[in-house]
């Protein structure tokens, strides 16, 4: 019988279930050890039969049905992917499409016509950063505009600009990035943002600008390579072509700029036109915007006027104001751009903040909790001990720059031909994995810990890597040993019914754990590791070493390190084992079921080797159980009535585990079930109320929630390279819109 883990028990035993639930029960594939000698490093790609674009079924979900999941696993291959990197002094040679390419600071260049088009890129060896020498950031509070709370409402300015930032230890260049800050205060700008601190029932207001020009009001290239041939926002299409998938010749080279941006409050209740729609993104109010191109997206107008309608005030160009009612449970929210096509690029680049809601019947008294957490006005040297965590990974260049694929051939050594001759897009990657591990916006760095209690508010904002994080005595060694256990207490819906005692967490893309981590009575000078035992490789499930190899323990295996130093403070906090968290109110029963599927579609082109994945689609099911897979611009077809409650069952035909998040709503986890087994209780990390789910391969994972805000919004999978190419579709609330776009 496969393994399962138990959350269950302090000792981290193991239950044996043929049909349990958890992340850590078995893998649906088992894969080759991954060889390495010097990164990066393809393995072999997936391989299965050719299937085309258009067809509801995919060969993997012929194989689960035909087969039972168990040994679909064992004859479906695994793609291969590479952790970007080269070894010190060596050279990446990438491909750049048509002959066109991108630099790394975004520059185009175009060799001769019929050139190959390969340039060298001096990436950097992940192995010579030298870790744990810098110290940890903890992100400031984020300062509220000027007369911020006239009529009860706070407000702010915040823009995404361009700057230079030490990610990097000091030793080493800065990295040029883009970030969230207060116009008001350059300083301010940062990666990641600094936090937005909110109140419950009180509503914050926000005036998101794209700032990203340069000091003559002239737009800024993309830091990293576009791929125009997907279903993206296109501003060159213009008004009728915004918003679309192109059709082209011959293969183009990137798309550079301007760049459109939309900020998406992730978990927020949000009402549709301050959601942060895909489609309602807009350029900066740049002097040299191309004639004919498109500035704003194809929801933008419409969505300026009904807040204007709503709050009397209207967009200024350049900017979206978006207001946050905050009627929800206190949770830890996070902010990120989510412009349509280009959310793993633009996220990638930086901007990305937390959003901490505090107060209400749903949050516990002060001083329950360890604290203090940021705020603003604190004095230099203030010691926290309620820290949020954001952890992603990066790969760099060796002039500091960002790293990220020019070209498809990076992920599975396919070099063309592409669009238009066949349905590979030149430059998106199905997934990506970088070599780095960043923490706040610095790689590995260190925090000074005193032997007490500290809450840490992690948020896993990788673009594809699964997490699964422990604390260890020791950095490399694996098997790991917890060396000191997490306390859950909340997830991305609040508080948890009550506390649960965990040895590692897992979390998906976009996922968020509230934890407690009691480092009372270490003596001082322990040193700490938190490391990473997921995978350099798209997740399934199981036993980590066992079902998949562990991420690499000499870099993304290792994520920061904690040292005890002496005790300077009081911990008056309940022990988290005494904590009694806020009641929950279970949603009701729900009146409607629908029955949604994850597909993956592979190339149909017989120039492309069999088994070529182009594109992660969702959909529903036919009568008889089929997926019958939909793209981003297919008709809308969860319509939710206003006020409904329901329950959606995600069918998982992929190999993969896939986070889906639905925007608007926080809902229940109902249950898993096998395709051929019985439904399975949600984790105790996953009880009260979430925004993003895992949903397991050969598996119907089943949520509940309550649509109560009218309008458009969407739902997708938070794997972002997924997201931007078909993996995301839009649902409508409160019948149909009176134009549709």
């Amino acid at each position: 019988m496969p393994l399962a883990f138990s959350d269950h028990n302090p000792s981290l035993t193991y239950a044996r279930s043929e049909n349990r639930g958890s992340g850590f029960g078995p893998s649906p594939r088992r894969l080759q050890p991954a060889h390495r000698p010097v990164p990066p490093v393809r393995r072999h790609a997936r391989r299965r039969p050719i299937t085309h674009c258009a067809q509801p079924i995919t060969s993997g979900a012929e194989m689960i049905r035909a087969l039972g999941l168990q040994k679909a696993r064992e004859m479906i291959a695994r793609r291969d992917v590479l952790v970007a990197g080269a070894a010190g002094g060596a050279s990446l040679v990438l491909p750049g499409p048509g002959g066109a390419v991108a630099l790394p600071k975004g520059t185009g260049a175009a060799p001769g016509a019929g050139a190959v088009g390969k340039f060298p890129v001096p990436t950097l060896d992940p192995t010579t950063i030298p870790k744990y020498v810098t110290n940890l950031v903890i992100p400031p509070v984020m300062p509220k505009a000027r007369h911020s709370e006239r009529h009860g409402i706070d407000t702010y300015v915040i823009g995404v600009r361009q700057f230079s930032q030490q990610v990097l230890p000091p030793t080493l260049p800065s990295t040029t990035l883009w970030g969230y800050g207060s116009l008001g205060d350059n300083s301010t700008f940062n990666y990641p943002s600094f936090t937005i601190e909110a109140k419950t029932d009180r509503p914050v207001r926000v005036t998101w600008v794209n700032d990203l020009v340069d000091s003559q009001g002239r737009f800024l290239p993309h830091l990293l390579a576009v791929d125009p041939t997907l279903h993206w926002a296109n501003p060159p299409g213009g008004n009728a072509g915004r918003d679309s998938r192109p059709t082209f010749t011959s293969t183009p080279g990137p798309y550079t700029g301007p760049v459109p941006i939309v900020t998406h409050l992730h978990g927020g209740h949000s009402t549709e036109e301050s959601d942060g729609y895909t489609e309602a993104w807009y350029l900066p109010r740049a002097n040299n915007i191309p004639p004919g191109f498109a500035t704003v997206g194809s929801f933008y107008d419409e969505f300026r006027e009904k807040f204007d309608d709503a709050h009397g005030l209207k967009w200024a160009p350049g900017t979206a104001t978006f207001q946050y009612a905050n009627d929800q449970r206190a949770s830890t929210l996070w902010f990120h751009d989510h412009t349509l096509g280009l959310t793993r690029l633009n996220v990638y680049a930086g901007p990305a903040g937390f959003y901490l809601l505090r107060g209400g019947e749903c949050d516990l008294p002060k001083g329950a909790l360890p604290g203090p957490a940021p705020a603003f006005g604190d004095a230099p040297g203030t010691r926290y001990h309620e820290i949020p965590l954001a952890v992603q990974d990066r790969s760099f260049n060796s002039d500091g720059s960002l790293f990220y694929p020019t070209s498809r051939e990076f992920f599975d050594g396919f070099a063309g031909p592409y669009i238009p001759t066949t349905d590979v897009s030149p430059i998106w990657n199905p997934e990506f994995f970088a070599n780095t591990m960043v923490v706040n916006g610095r790689t590995w760095p260190k925090l000074e810990v005193e032997p007490r209690r500290y809450r840490l508010r992690f948020l896993n904002g990788c673009n594809a890597r699964f997490l699964i994080l422990k604390i260890a005595d020791s950095p490399t060694a694996r098997p790991a040993q917890s060396a000191v256990p997490f306390w859950q207490i909340g997830n991305e819906g609040g508080f948890l019914p009550a506390p649960v005692r965990l040895e590692r967490l897992l979390l998906a893309n976009a996922e968020r754990a509230d934890v407690i981590v009691d480092f009372t009575g270490i003596p001082e000078g322990t040193e700490l590791y938190l490391i990473n035992e997921g995978a350099d490789e798209p997740f399934g499930r199981g036993e980590p070493g066992v079902a998949f190899p562990v991420a690499d323990p000499a870099t993304t295996g290792q994520v920061m390190k904690f040292v005890v130093g002496p005790l300077v403070s009081k911990d008056t906090s309940v022990p988290p084992d005494r904590l009694r968290l806020p009641r929950i109110r279970p949603l009701g029963s729900a009146s409607v079921t629908r029955r949604l599927s994850l597909t993956e579609a592979n190339s149909s082109s017989p120039l492309v080797p069999p088994g070529t994945p182009v594109q992660n689609l969702l959909g529903t099911l036919d009568a008889a159980g089929n997926p019958v897979a939909l793209a981003w611009a297919d008709p809308v077809t969860e319509n939710p009535r206003l006020n409904a409650t329901e329950t959606w069952e995600l069918h998982n035909f992929t190999v993969d585990a896939h986070p889906i998040h639905i925007h608007e709503v926080a809902f229940e986890v109902v249950d898993r079930q096998p395709f051929n087994g019985s439904p399975i209780p949600p984790e105790s990390w996953e009880r009260g109320f979430k925004d993003t789910v895992i949903a397991y391969p050969g598996e119907i994972t089943r949520v509940k929630a309550r649509f109560d805000h009218p309008g458009r919004f969407v739902w997708h999978c938070h794997i972002v390279e997924h997201e931007d190419n078909e993996m995301m579709r839009p649902y409508q609330i409160g019948g149909r819109r009176k134009q549709d776009h």
